[in-house]
Order: structure tokens, then sequence, then C-alpha cells
């Protein structure tokens, strides 16, 4: 029976070093989708679930195999889950909709869920004003770079993806609250609360903060975390949206 329950889970980066061990990260997320699974109406999968993933037109990447198995499974059992491109699990075609059943999103979605209206997004390139990041994430989306990368042997582009990501981080890539006036979410929000004032919750990943701004009276601003050093989920029962740690152990 469908559960009334929907859940939202974030930048969980499996196969990043980041991880002490990413299989064990990965099979406490599949642990998380099982104690999920017994009451949720949907699930939303808000990009960075992978560190790094590139299909080329007949391989998709090695490992991650318990959790392509438990997707699908739920998928099977009719509890849609959509999944939204980040900025590390860009480079996806139809092989996660094929033979998972998964509902990809490629750009922000506005939906309603029981008479509430949400605006999901993985996040990166909104109101984002570094020209740097603006710059790489247009060489990401191109469809011609993409071709040109698809030539290339993966035991030279897997290596490479990696080691990018690794850098990043140590470069401090991910920062702590910067402030409202600083965080470019948040500022995204005022100005697309301007054109639909009827939002009631922005849901975003992306910046790794277990956050919820309330934007007005009716309004909340929320980042999901991570599963690197949080294991924080989302869930909305129907009536309110609250942040959660997943302990089940």
């Amino acid at each position: 029976m469908m559960g009334s329950k929907v859940y939202f889970v974030s930048d969980v980066h499996l196969g990043s070093k980041m991880h002490t061990d990413s299989v064990n990260t990965e099979r406490k997320l599949c642990r998380w989708l099982d104690f999920a699974r017994k009451d949720a109406q949907a699930i939303y999968l808000l990009g960075d679930i992978f560190d790094y993933w590139f299909e080329y037109k007949t391989v998709v990447p090695r490992g991650f195999t318990r959790l392509l198995g438990k997707l699908s499974e739920i998928s099977d059992s009719g509890i849609p889950i959509y999944f939204f491109i980040g900025n590390h699990d860009i480079w996806l075609t139809d092989y996660l909709q094929n033979e998972c059943g998964l509902i990809v999103h490629r750009k922000p979605l506005l939906t309603e869920i029981s008479g509430k209206k949400f605006f999901i997004a993985h996040g990166d390139g909104l109101a984002d004003k570094s020209i740097a990041f603006r710059l790489l994430r247009k060489l990401f989306h191109s469809k011609f770079l993409r071709s040109c990368f698809a030539t290339i042997h993966p035991r030279w582009t897997v290596s490479l993806a990696h080691a990018w990501s690794n850098k990043s981080r140590e470069a401090g890539g991910v920062q702590d609250f910067l402030g409202e006036d600083k965080e470019y979410l948040i500022q995204f929000a005022k100005q697309e609360i301007v054109r639909t004032p009827d939002i009631d919750y922005f849901v975003f990943g992306h910046r790794h903060l277990v956050l919820d701004f309330q934007l007005n009276e009716k309004t909340h601003v929320i980042n999901i975390g991570d599963w690197i050093q949080h294991f924080s989920y989302g869930l909305f029962d129907g009536k309110e949206m609250r942040l959660e740690k997943y302990q089940q152990d």
C-alpha cells in the first residue's frame, strides 16, 4: 500500500575518498531506503548521489550494485523515485530510467505535494555568482565536450574525475553556512518567490548544509545536508517538512 510521506536525500557522493569506506556508506543508504519505503509516497534523490557517473553508450561505471538493485526493487514495487542530476553525476543518459525505473530530472521542478508547493533542485547554477563555477558548469553540460570525453578510455577518465573531485574539496569546495546575504540559494529563493509567491518549500542539495531557513511566514528554504558528515534527509509528512538524521544501524 502506498504511504503518505515523501523523503529527500542528497549529496551521498558514493565512490568519493571523503568516505572512510564508501561501500559501507552504500550499505547504510540501502538500509535507509528500506526504512523510507515502509511509508513512502515518493523518494527524491537530489543529485550527487554518485561522486562520479558517466554513461558510455553500452557501459556504465563499475560498482554501486547494492544501490542500483535497491532502487530498482523499490521502483518495481510502485514507489516513484525521482533522480535530479547534480554537478557530479551530470553525465547520465537512459540507464537509470530504463534499468532502474527512476524518473530523471535535469532541471529544477516546481510541483505540488499534498497541497503544498515545492521548488526542488540540486542547487548548482542557481544564482551562483562564481564566474569560474559558471564556466565549468557550462563546459560540463556541453554535449560536444561530453562526446569528446566519451572517446577517452575509462582507465584515464575515472581517475581524472576522482582526482578533480578530491582537489576541489581540498581547496574548500564545501563551506559552512555563509550567512543569509552570502548564501546564493537563499538569494535565489528570494528572487523566485517574487515570481512565484505561493511556494511553501524550496528544497536543495549541493551545499552540504543541514539548513531550514524561514524566508517569510509561509516559505522555508531547506538544504538537505549530505551523507559524508551528516547522514541527513528531508521528510515531508503531508503537513510540514522537517530535517532528520538517519541513526538506525
